[in-house]
């Protein structure tokens, strides 16, 4: 099987959404395919490794249906980050820029244990400025950030340029 070819056959493109002149990468399709949501999300324990990974962070919201069934492999926690106000307890906060706003993401201050080891995982990465917001919200709560895998990223849009050395696992870069 030809996982990225499976992976491209089933993200669509949808023009001008959320806004005019952005292209959304819907990856719907891919999710109501059996065979490619599970290659994905084994792709991504296999990049890794079982037994390295402490807790899944997944970014919301699609980050999370990836992020989810990735931590049950791993045997790993999953720990969601979240738009600002979701979370119900006290929380670190991060604001950063994405390609058509601002937007403020947090995490628990008791989500991570000092020196966990995590991987973020999220659907795209565009602009990199989720996922480095991401990143330091790791960071902040004292655990070590191994990684990021993301399903698609753009690389048009330059995202990975705003992640240091940040160790960044793609499935399919367009």
């Amino acid at each position: 099987m030809d996982l990225v070819k499976l992976i491209q056959e089933r993200i669509r493109d949808v023009d001008d959404y959320p806004k005019p002149g952005v292209v959304f990468k819907d990856i719907t399709p891919l999710l109501a395919d059996h065979v490619a949501f599970a290659g994905v999300v084994d792709a991504i324990v296999n990049h890794y490794g079982r037994g390295t990974i402490d807790k899944i962070v997944g970014i919301e919201a699609r980050g999370f249906i990836l992020a989810a069934p990735v931590a049950y492999h791993f045997g790993s926690g999953f720990v969601p980050v979240r738009k600002k106000g979701k979370l119900p307890s006290r929380t670190h906060e991060e604001t950063y820029d994405l390609e058509y706003g601002t937007e403020t993401i947090e995490i628990h201050l008791d989500a991570l244990d000092p020196g966990d080891r995590v991987l973020i995982v999220d659907d795209v990465l565009a602009t990199g400025g989720t996922a480095r917001a991401a990143a330091e919200l790791v960071r902040r709560g004292g655990a070590e950030v191994v990684g990021l895998s993301v399903l698609l990223e753009l690389s048009f849009l330059h995202g990975r340029d705003k992640l240091g050395n940040l160790d960044v696992h793609s499935l399919v870069t367009v």
